[in-house]
């Protein structure tokens, strides 16, 4: 396997697999639960994943795509947003949907090719290794509250820890 092709594998791979574990946490949450905030200062799971969502947008619709941004980012972090579970399993198919399809269509050289990100020159390699790492910090943090919201009722979404 050529070492672009392993790369492109590897990406598509991790951001199935965020997508997956993501609605893995999230199908086991009501309306209420998505939308629960541990505190003022604290997000929600919906508040995570529109940001998630807007930076999918920005970073691949905008910067590869050449599509026009229209992110609102505090907008994503509203203490009024108030999203249903049937429509934010909807953002999440459609967000990443546009972001797998889109490293599935990249050539080889599209890799080093560069875009400006917050002012700063970035290869795509560079901005889709930043979103794995980025989305997989958001995706801690969904599962965390899951946790907090379910208690022991919560079913992991990786492997089971044993029981002495």
């Amino acid at each position: 396997m050529e070492i672009y092709e392993l790369i492109f594998v590897q990406l598509v791979s991790k951001f199935e697999e965020i997508r997956d574990t993501m609605k893995k946490g999230i199908d086991q949450l009501g309306d209420d639960e998505l939308n629960y905030r541990p505190n003022y200062e604290s997000n929600t799971i919906v508040n995570l994943v529109v940001h998630i969502e807007g930076n999918i947008y920005q970073r691949i619709g905008t910067g590869i795509h050449g599509h026009e941004d229209i992110r609102s980012r505090d907008n994503e972090f509203s203490r009024e947003l108030y999203v249903s579970k049937d429509e934010l399993i909807n953002r999440i198919d459609k967000s990443f949907k546009l972001l797998i399809e889109s490293v599935k269509e990249l050539q080889n050289e599209d890799l080093l090719r560069t875009i400006e990100v917050r002012g700063k020159a970035k290869t795509i390699y560079e901005i889709l290794q930043q979103c794995a790492s980025h989305y997989s910090e958001h995706l801690g943090q969904i599962l965390y509250l899951a946790k907090i919201c379910l208690g022991s009722s919560y079913n992991t979404t990786s492997i089971y820890k044993k029981t002495f």
